[in-house]
């Protein structure tokens, strides 16, 4: 069972949701980090699960989930980020609690960050949306509509789901080595977000901060995978349950 929690009631009504989970290039993670940091986001809420791996992260020596909430009064924007890769088995339940979580609280649109694997990425910025003026918009300041192709993960999920929620939904695709984490990717998302809903955000610092939460989110993801493995093999261990 997932649950998204927020630590005290909040009005997010008219906001955007960006969401940038962990996926190919990590561009969703960095895109997220730098924006939280740079707009001073104020940590709101968080997800969790009894299937969620038994970790917690710590910033600043403050323990927290490792899969947070954040907002900002100011732009308007709330941030759903995760410092691990959602298990295979929890997208389709994380995205549709996503989607619950997004209708009740008055959130009037969504943002994925994606990365799309590429042999030689460019710096070409892609959207994918079921909403034919927003494809438009995004026309008009240079960002490429994908005339096919195919789109993973809670990204896939919340876009197949949003017009049955009627909430407007984008996904913004950068090419990405999937073999090597640049700041670069990231660079090409925010670009397209403040163009696309003017949040102005200042890039100047992105590349030393993208490499720190680069550096960290693959620490995270090691010491996640270790504790899948211990606990497996403790498990392997003690044999067979005798209720088994």
């Amino acid at each position: 069972m997932i649950n998204i929690k927020l630590f005290k009631d909040e009005d997010l009504k008219g906001y955007t949701l960006i969401e940038g989970f962990p996926g190919a290039g990590l561009v969703g993670s960095m895109a997220c980090s730098y924006i939280i940091e740079k707009l001073e986001m104020d940590y709101i809420g968080y997800i969790d699960s009894d299937l969620f791996p038994p970790i917690a992260t710590i910033h600043n020596g403050r323990p927290m989930f490792p899969a947070r909430i954040y907002k900002d009064d100011k732009s308007g924007i709330v941030i759903l980020i995760s410092e691990f890769t959602v298990p295979p088995n929890l997208i389709y339940q994380m995205s549709i609690e996503t989607l619950a979580f997004i209708r009740k609280s008055g959130i009037s649109r969504i943002i994925s960050i994606s990365g799309m694997p590429s042999i030689k990425p460019s710096t070409q910025l892609y959207i994918a949306s079921p909403d034919a003026a927003t494809i438009k918009k995004a026309s008009k300041a240079g960002i490429q509509p994908i005339a096919e192709g195919v789109i993973a993960g809670i990204s896939a999920i919340l876009m197949t789901n949003s017009n049955e929620y009627k909430i407007p939904m984008m996904n913004l695709l950068v090419e990405v080595n999937p073999q090597i984490m640049d700041p670069k990717y990231a660079e090409v998302a925010i670009e397209g977000l403040n163009k696309l809903i003017n949040t102005n955000i200042d890039l100047k610092d992105l590349e030393a901060e993208a490499k720190e939460v680069e550096a960290k989110i693959r620490n995270l993801m090691k010491k996640v995978k270790d504790t899948h493995d211990a606990t497996q093999n403790a498990a392997e261990d003690a044999g067979p349950s005798m209720y088994a």
